[in-house]
């Protein structure tokens, strides 16, 4: 369903062509695997870094190096492996594509022992603003899921001059400590089991200790109708061994709650953010008809987005990973939104 800001119909002239050819890269994925059942899984390489803020970022990078850039970001428990099946089409079709792991993940790193080992929402934006400018990259079609959508929309909010569009999972993801008070219904609440528990000693510890077998279960609660085996899991597994990971993901958590404290020089971006500011690059919206983790309806973010735009509903049992799940369909829409 699109409201009327939708997007017009000639922006989609490439679809079909698009559509062809994520076909054939998927029968040739297929063709490959059922050829060899045993191998393991495909990974985003050569793996790059480079210092940007207070971070050196791990990062892939695909395509031609003057392509139109877009820039990838994961969200938890996840990685850059989400866009294992994206990142190529894009490059094919002549992007510069950028996947980064975020902080906390991966090869990134924090450059100095002494900096706060921070995870609240506007923080992340800054790292991907500092590794755009690290990159010299001007502006950039930005596209997330989970975390990696929250810090797509802060940046279409924040900073739209960097920003040429924006792709969302799960549509408008801003919150604030604020909304973080105010009460749910039980059910909904119950969804936000691990942001409770990770409010408490018990469950940080908890998380240090079986921080995998936790990831998989987010993943199988998240994606109920998501077949991936012991490999994908595996390969995307590996970004949490990252010893930042457990301090990031909790205080992202605990500050939701206002359970612990941001840094206050991002005070003021915080307080930008608590006013739920309306997003006016142009923009897609997706969600898929097995999202098991908390998500808003549609309806209640259509507003939120003044430019051109358009949401997007997937069928076919797919779940919050959204763009490994539906590759295709999530490299369609950055292509499609970042030709406006």
């Amino acid at each position: 369903m699109s409201n009327k800001h939708a997007l017009p119909r000639r922006s989609f002239l490439g679809a079909a062509a698009f559509g062809a050819m994520a076909a054939q890269f998927t029968a040739t994925t297929a063709l490959a695997q059922s050829a060899a059942p045993a191998a393991p899984p495909r990974r985003l390489t050569p793996l790059k870094n480079i210092h940007a803020g207070v971070l050196d970022i791990e990062y892939a990078e695909l395509g031609p190096a003057d392509g139109a850039p877009v820039i990838l970001l994961h969200g938890w428990p996840y990685d850059i492996h989400t866009y294992v099946d994206v990142a190529p089409l894009l490059a094919a079709a002549g992007h510069r594509v950028i996947v980064p792991h975020l902080r906390g993940y991966g090869g990134t790193r924090f450059l100095s022992d002494t900096t706060p080992r921070n995870g609240q929402q506007s923080v992340v934006a800054v790292d991907i603003l500092a590794l755009m400018d690290a990159l010299k990259i001007q502006k950039a079609t930005i596209a997330g899921c989970d975390w990696g959508a929250r810090t797509a929309c802060i940046m279409a909010a924040l900073w739209p001059e960097r920003v040429k569009a924006l792709v969302s999972v799960s549509g408008y993801l801003i919150g604030s400590q604020q909304i973080g008070q105010v009460p749910l219904s039980p059910e909904a609440e119950l969804q936000w089991w691990y942001q409770y528990y990770f409010a408490t000693e018990r469950g940080r510890l908890g998380y240090e200790k079986n921080r995998k077998a936790f990831a998989r279960l987010i993943w199988q609660t998240a994606s109920p109708k998501w077949a991936f085996d012991d490999a994908t899991f595996e390969r995307s597994a590996a970004a949490f061994d990252n010893p930042d990971h457990v301090r990031i993901v909790v205080h992202n958590y605990r500050w939701r709650l206002g359970l612990a404290e941001g840094e206050a020089k991002y005070r003021e971006l915080e307080a930008r953010l608590a006013q739920a500011p309306v997003i006016g690059v142009p923009t897609i919206t997706l969600e898929g008809d097995a999202n098991g983790a908390p998500h808003p309806e549609p309806r209640a973010y259509a507003s939120k987005f003044s430019g051109r735009y358009e949401h997007r509903n997937l069928s076919g049992g797919i779940g919050h990973n959204l763009p490994q799940e539906a590759p295709a369909a999530f490299a369609a829409a950055v292509l499609d939104v970042a030709r406006l």
